[in-house]
């Protein structure tokens, strides 16, 4: 298994709480909770190319 995976469960945890509470909440314009989910997603790419970019030139720079 990827070390990685505990870390994405942990980090998801709560994100998926405060995701909860905004769409559950009647006083959230939906757009608010549909803005929000888009970021989370686009940060998350962004975050995972970064770091999977990082590692190849570390197996590059290695060897």
């Amino acid at each position: 298994m990827n070390p990685l995976v505990p870390l994405f469960v942990v980090l998801l945890l709560p994100i998926a709480a405060v995701c909860a509470v905004l769409f559950t909440d009647t006083g959230i314009e939906p757009a608010l909770f549909y803005a929000a989910v888009k970021t989370f997603a686009i940060l998350f790419v962004v975050g995972g190319a970064i770091s999977f970019a990082a590692s190849r030139l570390a197996a590059r720079s290695h060897g």
